[in-house]
C-alpha cells in the first residue's frame, strides 16, 4: 500500500459529490467536525459489515461533537442510494456518496487497482476526521478486507 497523500493536517480538496441524483453533484461542505468513511464497494461483504456501526452509533458520534458522517463508494448513485435503504430502511442522517469515478479517492491519494476483482480503481478502506475541511485523523485499512482501525467502535473510541 501506498502513502496516501492526504495527511494530518491537510486540507480535503474542494470537490462536487453526489449523492441522491447522479446528474447532479454538490459541492462537499465540511463544516464543524466531520467523518469520512472510505470503502472499495456498495453491497459487499466487508463494506457491508463495516457500515451499519457507523449507523447504529450515529448519535454517540454526535454526542462527541460529530457534525456529519459521509459514507465514500466507489458505485454509482443508484447503487449507494439503494445500500441506504437496504442497510437503513428506515432512513438515516449519514450521507452515502457515489465517488462513481473514484476522483475523490483518486484526489486523496487512497484508491487502488482493483480491476481483477471489482472492475476498476477502488477505495481504500480509511476514516477521515476533519475539523472543517482539515484532517485531524486518519486511520488507512492496511488489509482492506478487514475492519479494525476504521471500525465505527474504533473511531467512536478515539474522539
Amino acid at each position: 500500500m501506498s502513502t496516501p497523500s492526504i495527511q494530518i493536517g491537510g486540507v480535503i480538496p474542494a470537490q462536487s459529490v453526489k449523492e441522491n441524483v447522479p446528474d447532479a453533484a454538490t459541492p462537499l461542505v465540511l463544516q464543524g467536525k466531520n467523518i469520512i468513511v472510505g470503502v472499495p464497494g456498495a453491497f459487499t461483504g466487508t463494506c457491508h459489515a463495516h457500515i451499519p456501526g457507523y449507523l447504529e452509533a450515529y448519535n454517540d458520534f454526535k454526542a462527541k461533537g460529530i457534525n456529519e458522517i459521509y459514507v465514500f463508494a466507489v458505485n454509482d448513485v443508484f447503487v449507494t442510494k439503494a445500500w441506504k435503504e437496504n442497510l437503513a430502511p428506515k432512513g438515516s442522517p449519514v450521507h452515502f456518496i457515489a465517488d462513481d469515478t473514484a476522483a475523490f479517492s483518486k484526489s486523496i491519494g487512497l484508491a487502488f487497482d482493483a480491476t481483477p476483482v471489482l472492475g476498476g480503481f477502488r477505495s481504500l478502506r480509511y476514516v477521515i476526521v476533519t475539523d472543517d475541511d482539515k484532517v485531524v485523523s486518519l486511520a488507512v485499512e492496511p488489509d482492506p478486507s478487514k475492519i479494525t482501525v476504521t471500525a465505527a467502535s474504533a473511531v467512536l473510541a478515539s474522539l
